[in-house]
């Protein structure tokens, strides 16, 4: 009987062959499938999304705070009531929320799109040029949204000032000083706030897709 050689057996398993588990073919369907799924929560958090901002805004249009907040801090700066320059105010802050709105109902409508021309069987590069621009969609998105943001601040400055000029005052250093720092404050809290959630929520999710898409690339790098 032959004298059994572990080490020869060991070293014949290893120059053995190994068969790959799945093809490139099917690791492109599966990744395909995955994408679609990423895309597919990224739009439904963003109708959820518009459905509560259009909710959230029909409830404040019949509360009328935003002129009561305006009001507030034109009577902290010396200020007399202005009812002209709070309508326009209202009106102003109306038009940019109802900007918003259609911004991200844009957006939804993109982001439906996206998921709807991502089919399983797909070319790969096909799959790669939609993976790019979606995620470009959704930067865009975001960068909108801090955007809207800032002109909203910039517009409550804006008549601020206008109303203190208008009526020829000259507000105190340290009054002056408070209001600039607030609105300066609450604005960089909102942004980094805004950041935080898209960065937790979407970001999450695009991270998972640019996963997937440096292994939809390396299937692609091997192909040529």
């Amino acid at each position: 009987m032959p004298e059994f050689d572990l080490d020869s057996f060991k070293k014949t398993w290893q120059e053995q062959p190994v068969q790959p588990k799945y093809d490139n073919s099917e690791i492109l369907q599966m990744l395909n499938r995955k994408s679609r799924n990423y895309i597919k929560y990224i739009f439904w958090i963003s109708v959820v999304e518009f459905l509560f901002f259009s909710v959230l805004g029909l409830f404040y249009f019949f509360q009328e705070e935003e002129s009561d907040s305006f009001r507030k801090v034109l009577e902290r700066l010396g200020a007399e009531e202005a009812p002209e320059v709070e309508n326009n105010f209202g009106h102003v802050y109306l038009a940019i929320k109802v900007l918003s709105l259609l911004i991200t109902a844009y957006f939804v409508l993109k982001f439906y799109q996206n998921y709807r021309r991502i089919k399983i069987e797909e070319n790969l590069k096909g799959l790669i040029t939609r993976i790019i621009n979606f995620k470009k969609t959704v930067n865009a998105f975001i960068l909108i949204s801090i955007v809207l943001l800032i002109a909203f601040t910039f517009v409550l400055t804006a008549f601020i000032f206008y109303t203190l000029n208008s009526q020829n005052i000259q507000p105190t250093n340290s009054n002056l000083t408070i209001i600039i720092v607030g609105i300066t404050v609450s604005t960089l809290l909102a942004v980094s706030m805004i950041w935080l959630y898209y960065k937790l929520v979407y970001g999450s999710i695009i991270k998972k897709l640019d996963k997937n898409l440096k292994q939809l690339k390396e299937i692609d790098s091997h192909e040529n």
